[in-house]
């Protein structure tokens, strides 16, 4: 890590001896005051509706809560313009634009609201996402600001925030410990007045993921810490307070059930009989004392932060200029954090304007030998966007391409030549249009009649894409096939009806010239707009069971099913000795806990010597995509790793 941490030792707590106590319209926020500041997140749970949200600062009020919060983005400067056009932009950044857009409110809206607060003695309080929404907040006369997790590590945003000399609230979520405390180090350097909340940035969190425990580790480094909980219920937010929380955020919502990333971790205004299960959720909530990023906050880390880009195209050569750089979402690239590293150094690649920066040009060049063996097929996941790039990269026998919903309105011919002598595999998108979910399993009718309708298109667009790959006899589209449930796992009874569902489905499904393959599933996947509990093609007997009786091929995620067997106490060997027999496909990642799914090979908790071993036991003839978090970056630079450390086990 070349950013400078700094100390946090008895020097720095020097420092901040005068800073930690916050005034926000008269209410004291300290580590020695027993009150908490309370605040409720309405954020864009109005969905674009101001009535809705005076509404929302009316409950709030009678509520109880010392402050409603809001937040303000000016998408044209926050996002990349390639990003907005949504030119090759990953799924999960196309998911929150298109929510942006239709969910924003207007400037005019904003004073209404500030306006309407002061009206009821509430204090208005916002997030600003950028510069301009910073400038606006400051002429309307906002008292204190509120800092998003996504922009913690943001030092171009952060030192605007400081200049205004308010009260600064920071969540942390998103973001490492080494992160965390380089941030405290430029604060106390610039006499922040500030408080840092704890935060789990997964909506909803899963109670084993939040780590409550960390809150004490928090307050070591900087003593005035707060809570930004994004749990079902309210218990665990009650323990944080427990923990010494002096302010608590929550999000609030008319109902959990609209349409929007954040309801499904809101509170509604009801709160009762939750005591007893909120006991057995802080027992689960209290974790290790050590900031683990799960992956719903890698997602979100990536389609909600920030990235260094180029201001323009940079030749190779160049020696980097503070012009040269800009600070853009989304967050694929190198951290902000980085971008005085950067400055001074020679440039070992051209590099387009709004291009990414990576942890590779902090670095020397490392040549890529392509000295791969493996056993079976293989290959790497693939967007239309860079099929080209990867290709030429890697040479690779198989592709599998991963379709977001707006690359099924794509037309492949602009980005394929072909034919190419290589087999192609396609992953369905888990997600449609208008926050729709994929799920062939569902009870509702209306909601299955689109899932089969989209799942068509899928099908019809793998098709297509054959002409392409006549190498490929019988393509196989990789799919998470729904089954999922909101609070908990389903009773067997009702699991079996759901199993019944997706059989049907697949009977009205034209699946004529491809081999349609569920993917193995971890038990708390994070979708877009929510966690979830799995249900079907989660246990090992149960897969085999009905992969058996619909005549199913599967896909095995490695990496999902590891976290099942941490969770059920299954053996990860046994499991993939039961469902081998039925997998014609493998995804191939690390994992490690509960959440730790698609990590890097080597830094998870799977012996892979064993597990290639046995794969080439139970299903010799299945091919493998390398499924690592990220590994797209910098030219598919985590893949390459990935291929380094398999060769010669798979």
């Amino acid at each position: 890590m070349v950013f400078n941490l700094g100390k946090l030792g008895n020097e720095t707590r020097d420092i901040r001896e005068y800073i930690l106590e916050l005034e926000i319209d008269g209410r004291k926020i300290s580590p020695n005051n027993s009150n908490v500041f309370i605040i409720a997140e309405i954020g864009n749970n109005h969905n674009g509706s101001v009535q809705r949200a005076i509404k929302l600062i009316d409950d709030a009020v009678s509520s109880g809560a010392d402050c409603v919060k809001f937040q303000m983005r000016n998408l044209e400067t926050l996002y990349r313009k390639s990003s907005l056009n949504k030119d090759g932009e990953d799924l999960s950044t196309e998911y929150i634009l298109d929510l942006l857009n239709k969910f924003e409110l207007s400037l005019d809206e904003h004073y209404q609201l500030f306006n309407y607060c002061k009206k009821k003695g509430v204090t208005y309080m916002c997030t600003p996402w950028d510069l301009d929404s910073l400038s606006v907040l400051e002429k309307m006369g906002v008292v204190a600001y509120k800092v998003a997790s996504a922009d913690l590590t943001n030092i171009v945003l952060l030192e605007a925030l400081v200049k205004t000399a308010k009260p600064l609230i920071i969540s942390t979520g998103m973001s490492s410990e080494q992160e965390i405390q380089g941030v405290i180090h430029f604060l106390n350097e610039r006499s922040a007045n500030y408080a840092l909340l704890h935060c789990n940035s997964t909506y909803p969190a899963p109670f084993h993921g939040i780590n409550l425990n960390f809150l004490k580790t928090l307050q070591d480094w900087h003593p005035l810490v707060g809570y930004s909980g994004h749990e079902r219920g309210t218990a665990v937010t009650l323990a944080a307070v427990g923990l010494g929380a002096k302010v608590v955020e929550r999000h609030f919502t008319e109902s959990r059930d609209m349409e929007g990333p954040d309801h499904a971790a809101s509170l509604e205004k009801r709160e009762f009989s939750e005591l007893v299960k909120g006991i057995r959720e802080i027992e689960e909530a209290l974790g290790q004392e050590k900031r683990v990023l799960s992956q719903g906050e890698l997602i979100n880390r990536e389609n909600l932060g920030k990235s260094i880009v180029a201001t323009k195209y940079l030749k190779k050569g160049r020696v980097i200029q503070r012009d040269d750089l800009d600070v853009k979402s989304p967050g694929r690239g190198l951290s902000p954090l980085f971008l005085n590293d950067l400055i001074g150094l020679e440039l070992k690649r051209d590099i387009k304007e709004e291009d990414f920066f990576y942890e590779a040009d902090l670095k020397p060049i490392e040549k890529r030998e392509k000295s791969f063996e493996f056993s079976r097929t293989w290959g790497i996941p693939v967007r239309y966007y860079d099929f080209s790039e990867m290709v030429d990269a890697f040479e690779p026998e198989l592709v599998e391409f991963h379709l977001s919903y707006s690359d099924m309105d794509l037309d492949p011919s602009n980005y394929l030549n072909g034919p190419y002598d290589i087999d192609f595999v396609v992953h369905a998108p888990e997600l449609f249009k208008d926050s729709h979910l994929m799920d062939l399993a569902t009870t509702d009718q209306e909601y299955l009649k689109k899932s089969l309708a989209e799942t068509q298109r899928v099908i019809n667009i793998t098709r297509e894409l054959k002409k392409y790959f006549p190498k490929t006899k019988k393509p196989v589209i990789v799919a998470n096939i729904g089954g999922f449930s909101r609070d908990s796992f389903l009773n067997e009874e009702t699991k079996k009806e759901y199993y019944h569902i997706f059989g049907d489905s697949l009977k009205k499904l034209d699946t004529q010239g491809v081999e349609f393959s569920p993917q193995t599933m971890a038990p708390f996947p994070w979708h877009f707009g929510g966690q979830r509990y799995q249900n079907l093609f989660v246990h090992p007997n149960e897969i085999a069971e009905w992969a058996d009786r619909f005549s199913l091929k599967i896909c095995l995620d490695v990496s999902h099913s590891a976290l099942v067997c941490n969770y059920f106490n299954y053996d990860i060997l046994d499991f993939i000795n039961i469902v081998g027999p039925y997998v014609s496909h493998l995804h191939l990642g690390d994992s490690l806990g509960l959440d730790g799914e698609g990590l890097q090979v080597g830094e998870g908790n799977l012996n892979f010597v064993e597990i290639g071993n046995l794969l080439k036991k139970v299903c010799p003839e299945a091919s493998f995509i390398p499924e690592i978090w990220q590994g797209h970056k910098n030219s598919g630079e985590g893949f390459y790793l990935a291929f380094q450390r398999l060769s010669g086990l798979i």
